[in-house]
């Protein structure tokens, strides 16, 4: 962990943030296990609401944990391969983006069984967006930095775009999460209001814990201070085989 920049009285604080960040973030999963678990009776693919519950925790886990976790892998491998690190990225995202297909796919299979329109409430329009929105940003991450076919300005022009809208996204996620929160409470209330209190109780700490899972995040990312230090043997490599690339088109002279 050497070349980790020292905070408050020469302590390393960049550990402790990551470390505080995957508290908030399983912290966030195990909720909304029991919260489904507890309160509506487990989990279930036949059709019926327990199948509905696979949704929500696939989308905690994959579009904001596993995504945000993603997110922070440039600041916790600081010293590693930057190409090992852009393999973790990619990885990280796509099994982001696989448990959330699973998730999307319980939740409309479930309307389908229970004849229940689609893409009625703000919640599923919004989720829906940030879910294609990560997609896109998913390939255009293979495209322009995992794989070696753009050009080195190209790349340095994408760059601050890819990482402004990774943040974003998580922040659309999460939004997305507090919205889908509301949305069940309220359907709760419809039906069983005298048990409901110790249910909000829970998932108010949730959604809270969601935000403060984002925000924390999004410090780390932000930070000047906490970014990967440049190295100049991995530029100088990277540029060469571009320059090689681009010299051996048709147009070359």
């Amino acid at each position: 962990m050497d070349g980790i920049p020292r905070g408050w009285a020469g302590v390393r604080t960049l550990p402790w943030y990551v470390a505080g960040s995957q508290v908030l973030g399983v912290t966030c999963v195990v909720i909304t296990g029991v919260w489904m678990g507890h309160y509506y009776g487990g989990y279930a693919w036949d059709g019926s609401s327990q199948q509905f519950n696979v949704h929500p925790l696939c989308m905690v886990l994959g579009l904001v944990f596993l995504y945000g976790d993603g997110v922070l892998v440039y600041r916790v491998f600081r010293n590693e391969s930057k190409r090992s690190v852009k393999i973790l990225h990619a990885l990280l995202h796509m099994m982001a983006l696989i448990i959330s297909i699973v998730g999307l796919v319980a939740v409309f299979d479930y309307h389908n069984s229970s004849n229940i329109p689609n893409m009625y409430s703000l919640h599923s329009w919004c989720g829906m967006l940030t879910f294609v929105l990560f997609f896109l940003q998913w390939l255009l991450g293979l495209a322009f930095f995992l794989f070696p076919w753009a050009s080195t300005l190209l790349r340095s022009w994408y760059l601050p775009l890819h990482i402004f809208f990774g943040l974003v996204l998580l922040a659309m996620a999460v939004g997305s999460s507090l919205m889908g929160i509301t949305e069940k409470l309220l359907f709760s209330s419809q039906s069983s209001s005298s048990k409901l209190a110790p249910e909000a109780a829970l998932a108010n700490v949730l959604g809270l814990l969601l935000v403060c899972f984002v925000i924390l995040v999004g410090f780390v990312v932000s930070r000047e201070e906490f970014r990967r230090p440049p190295n100049p043997e991995e530029e100088a490599l990277s540029v060469h085989f571009n320059t090689l690339g681009e010299g051996s088109g048709p147009s070359s002279p």
